[in-house]
């Protein structure tokens, strides 16, 4: 009775936050992207953004006017905004950072209920969560797209429009090279539906991260590519369960049956692969910067590569200026800072630790994502020590429609299989 009775509450919390993040893509759009109500447009224009924007833009006076407003308020989904909030106080000791790590869900959640209910405390919105950023945020006209001109032509333009993106991460499959050397234990990611890995793969729940929700969605994205994996594999045309679509769902729908290990921490799934001192350790499906885990805390952890049909899934982690920011020059100053110094090139030195000394002068609200498993948009920053996989493994990145329209599909799939 208890079971059931847990069963039925992660349900209607998931279809909660489901309802929440995805409800208004069903409803007509009360703002059309571009046209403001009369408040914003107000506001643009005082605070040169969007079709007000000057080109070039004045740093000079963006700086002098950001140091007038004296904040700079964050919504994040990563608790690291402690780290480049300090940084950048260093930099700028007349702004205090007043930075809110929320989660991807509750930072999209807690924008639009402030601003449903008028009240506009937040300067920067900073999280993943492709659909819900694009369609729910930005084209709702609840955040405004901000890129510094003084990094602009460094930044390839889909990672910059509609939406600045501020890092790329990945979700990939872990395994211990201590147990299993440095080639992955598997080729081909059917085989972690079978027997061999029953019970021994595990993935932080989608439920309650929208980066995680990303990377299994991604997976539902390709259903054609992994039909495909699945006849090599199998040497066999898939067959789907009862009330499966596709081959997307099919793998989850498998994934989930093999007894799949769910938790609430990526950190936990890095640990369960890379603890040394393991017999037959499991597979992490988590996000590759896991790994940096590796020096710190002497894991094993390698991504797995030459996968069939792919080694990483990349979601972005983007960032915006929120409506009707209290300190819109403020939040151009901290958006510039989070791409680093403009100075750096791919010739530029930079040694460990990076977020102390000279490095972290250049690399700025890059230092804290600076290590393998994490992308700058900038095409000209040289890769972190042990970085250089990053281009190695084969990858398939989110698209923000099929999130926003499918994502509400696998967030309900994957927590009716799992509730069974």
């Amino acid at each position: 009775m208890k079971k059931a009775l847990v069963l039925v509450l992660v349900l209607l919390l998931s279809l909660c936050i489901s309802g929440m993040l995805f409800a208004e893509g069903a409803q007509e759009e009360t703002e059309t992207e571009g046209e403001y109500p009369p408040e914003m447009e107000e506001w643009l224009k005082e605070a040169k953004l969007g079709p007000h924007e000057e080109s070039p833009q004045d740093w000079e006076e963006i700086e002098r006017l950001a140091k007038e407003e004296g904040e700079v308020v964050v919504y994040s989904a990563s608790s690291r905004v402690a780290d480049y909030g300090a940084a950048f106080e260093k930099k700028y000791p007349e702004i205090e950072v007043t930075g809110y790590d929320l989660g991807s869900v509750k930072t999209v959640e807690k924008t639009i209920r402030e601003q449903e209910a008028g009240l506009y405390n937040a300067d920067i919105i900073t999280t993943g969560g492709s659909g819900e950023v694009i369609y729910n945020l930005l084209k709702k006209n609840r955040i405004v797209n901000f890129v510094p001109d003084t990094v602009a032509d460094e930044i390839p333009q889909e990672l910059k429009d509609p939406l600045l993106v501020r890092i790329d991460e990945a979700i990939v499959f872990l395994y211990s090279t201590e147990a299993y050397g440095n080639s992955a234990p598997f080729e081909n990611l059917w085989e972690l539906t079978t027997d061999k890995w029953k019970g021994k793969v595990l993935v932080k729940n989608p439920q309650v991260s929208l980066s995680n929700l990303m990377g299994v969605s991604i997976l539902v994205q390709h259903a054609e590519e992994l039909a495909a994996a699945y006849e090599d594999f199998a040497g066999k045309e898939i067959e789907l369960h009862e009330g499966v679509p596709d081959a997307g769902y099919e793998f989850l729908y498998r994934l989930i049956h093999n007894d799949l290990i769910i938790t609430k921490s990526g950190s936990k799934v890095a640990e369960a692969s890379g603890k040394t001192g393991q017999d037959n350790p499991p597979i992490g499906m988590t996000s590759y910067t896991y790994v940096r885990y590796n020096e710190s805390k002497d894991f094993v952890n390698k991504p797995a590569q030459g996968i069939n049909p792919v080694d990483k899934l990349v979601y972005p982690t983007y960032t915006g200026i929120a409506r009707q920011a209290p300190n819109p020059n403020a939040a151009k100053l901290m958006t510039a800072f989070l791409l680093g110094d403009p100075a750096i090139n791919e010739d530029t030195t930079l040694e460990k630790p990076y977020g102390e000394g000279r490095s972290l002068e250049l690399l700025q609200g890059l230092a804290p994502y600076y290590e393998p498993g994490s992308k700058p948009p900038r095409e000209d920053i040289p890769l972190p020590e042990g970085g250089e996989m990053w281009y190695d493994l084969t990858g398939w990145r989110v698209d923000p429609e099929f999130m926003w329209n499918e994502g509400p599909r696998v967030l309900d799939f994957w927590t009716r299989e799992t509730s069974k």
